[in-house]
């Protein structure tokens, strides 16, 4: 026994020793009641563990069992109906005591949390860019829009919605006559939570249909409306502003078609845009759809 106290001393030094060499910096720079109490609380830790790990080590090797033992046996090997230990007994109930407390009143339950403190100052704001900008005109919208484009849409579309690159595609102009080829041959089914139903692929198979209505979408519905048109105005209309629910409008970029991109990405000729849903708020999409407007205006 007393080799054990004497290792269990050199321990405690050594441990003590290591402690203040990982430690000691932040201490001899903060010399404070608070990092003094630390290192001391650290000291009677490592004194208690060791001393308690001694203790237990000690009553394995000479302790013997004794009490009255059960009437089952297997292969000789018995148990005794020993009353469970009151310090284990009393530290489970404490731990089922404390774990009440942890669920029902403790930390973090009803606790300062700063995810919360976070959500409630962004709900606040909010609330009042809302109230301010609730009935802003055209000019503010575009504005505003510019500077939503520049943080949320420069990145791949460039500063001058031009695209980077082939990156995405170039904002200025509406629809390129590629954009509306590949659009025909192989539908578009990205957009479901305002258009559920999408367009199936290959509405028209002919070649020349195709590039004759590519070319007058593309351009702006201008000149004489190919005759295979038809087709596509079942559902985006005659003219191409499209119907509710079912296909968008193909003729400019309105409110309903860019929320409807920004919330559910777009699968395009060059790539996928990803979705940018819960990012703006309403007011900032309609921005947005302003100033893609005034691009091409």
């Amino acid at each position: 026994m007393k080799s054990m106290v004497i290792g269990g001393i050199i321990l405690i030094v050594a441990l003590i020793a290591g402690t203040y060499i990982v430690a000691g910096d932040a201490l001899s720079s903060d010399i404070s009641i608070e990092s003094s109490l630390t290192f001391l609380g650290a000291i009677c830790v490592i004194t208690i563990t060791v001393f308690v790990a001694l203790k237990y080590v000690n009553q394995i090797k000479n302790d013997t069992a004794s009490g009255e033992l059960s009437e089952e046996a297997w292969d000789g090997i018995g148990e005794y109906k020993n009353e469970i230990p009151t310090g284990w007994a009393l530290a489970f109930v404490g731990t089922m005591v404390w774990l009440m407390w942890y669920w029902t009143v403790g930390y973090p339950t009803n606790g300062f949390s700063q995810i919360g403190q976070w959500n409630e100052e962004v709900n606040e704001y909010n609330a009042r860019f809302e109230s301010k900008w609730e009935n802003p005109t055209n000019d503010t919208l575009v504005a505003m829009g510019e500077s939503t484009f520049l943080v949320q849409c420069a990145p791949c579309h460039g500063v001058d919605a031009e695209g980077i690159n082939g990156k995405a595609h170039n904002l200025t102009k509406r629809f390129s006559k590629e954009q509306v080829v590949h659009v025909i041959k192989n539908g578009a089914n990205s957009l479901k939570t305002a258009y559920p139903a999408g367009m199936p692929p290959m509405m028209l198979t002919e070649e020349a249909d195709i590039n004759a209505v590519a070319e007058y979408v593309a351009g702006g519905f201008k000149g004489e409306q190919p005759a295979m048109y038809s087709v596509c105005a079942g559902c985006h209309g005659a003219d191409g502003a499209g119907m509710a629910f079912v296909a968008p409008n193909i003729k400019a970029y309105d409110d309903a078609l860019v929320t409807a991109v920004l919330t559910d990405g777009k699968k395009g000729s060059i790539g996928m845009m990803p979705s940018f849903k819960g990012r703006l708020n309403e007011t900032q999409e309609k921005a947005l759809a302003a100033y893609i407007r005034s691009l091409g205006e």
